[in-house]
């Protein structure tokens, strides 16, 4: 495992705010280096505690990479400064997006696997607040452009959501409908958004229609996975079903003996 230190704004030219990262945490593979994951963890948390878990999977052709997102005040807890990958006020559909804090996040996303080789597939996963960014990430994918109107330089093939929510989801279907290119990336880019019942922080119901959002605006490679009484955390049956989902959508080989 290594630590990276990283700092950077919103890439939007005359950004207000710069963002800074805190350390990042890399996890090698055990075997033959096929993808490249970016996992973000919730508000509050370090990449570090995330770090330590993807190391137990059973993924040995997987490199992630885990980020520590800035320390800022987060309005949903009255202003405490605490690590959040972007404001948040309140958990809804309604609710104001901060795409200034979902842009630079997205780009410092994109800055640590715009270093990747080539031939490696390139994912990002999270929770919470960070799979709120993977979304967000997913997004500007398809669309090809940040929220700011930059472009996103990033190709994407695998994005993972666990126990999070869709920012600006109210204006995504027009959005990628309006673009050849998004249609037909959004149609072709595997989702996977796991959410428990029985979650107090971020309701199930904002799961459920972040995924229902999402197929209705073209994503068609989707899946989502409840996991009843569960709540805002995840369990070794959710675990699994991702090691399988990625598995299976990334043509990962496993440790194979020559």
């Amino acid at each position: 495992m290594s630590n990276m230190n990283f700092s950077s704004s919103s890439g939007s030219g005359n950004a207000s705010r710069t963002f800074e990262f805190g350390r990042t945490h890399v996890v090698r593979p055990k075997g033959k280096h096929q993808a490249t994951i970016v996992w973000l963890h919730g508000i509050g948390d370090n990449g570090s505690s995330w770090s330590q878990l993807l190391e137990t999977l059973p993924l040995p052709n997987i490199k992630w990479i885990c980020p520590t997102a800035p320390t800022r005040p987060v309005a949903l807890f009255g202003g405490f400064p605490c690590t959040a990958w972007s404001d948040v006020g309140d958990i809804s559909e309604d609710a104001p997006n901060d795409v200034e804090g979902l842009d630079a996040s997205a780009a410092h996303v994109a800055n640590l696997l715009s270093t990747e080789p080539p031939n490696i597939k390139l994912g990002i996963g999270g929770f919470s607040n960070g799979a709120a960014t993977a979304l967000h990430s997913a997004t500007c994918h398809v669309l090809g452009l940040y929220g700011n109107g930059n472009v996103y330089p990033i190709n994407l093939t695998a994005i993972i959501s666990l126990s999070g929510w869709l920012p600006c989801s109210r204006t995504l279907r027009n959005r990628i409908q309006g673009s050849r290119d998004g249609i037909r990336r959004a149609a072709s880019l595997p989702l996977f958004l796991g959410h428990g019942s029985a979650d107090d922080v971020v309701a199930y119901e904002h799961g459920e229609n972040s995924a229902r959002t999402l197929s209705a605006a073209g994503f068609q490679n989707l899946i989502f996975r409840s996991y009843n009484g569960l709540g805002h955390y995840t369990v070794p049956e959710e675990t699994d079903e991702v090691c399988r989902w990625l598995t299976a959508n990334l043509a990962l080989e496993g440790l194979r003996l020559n």
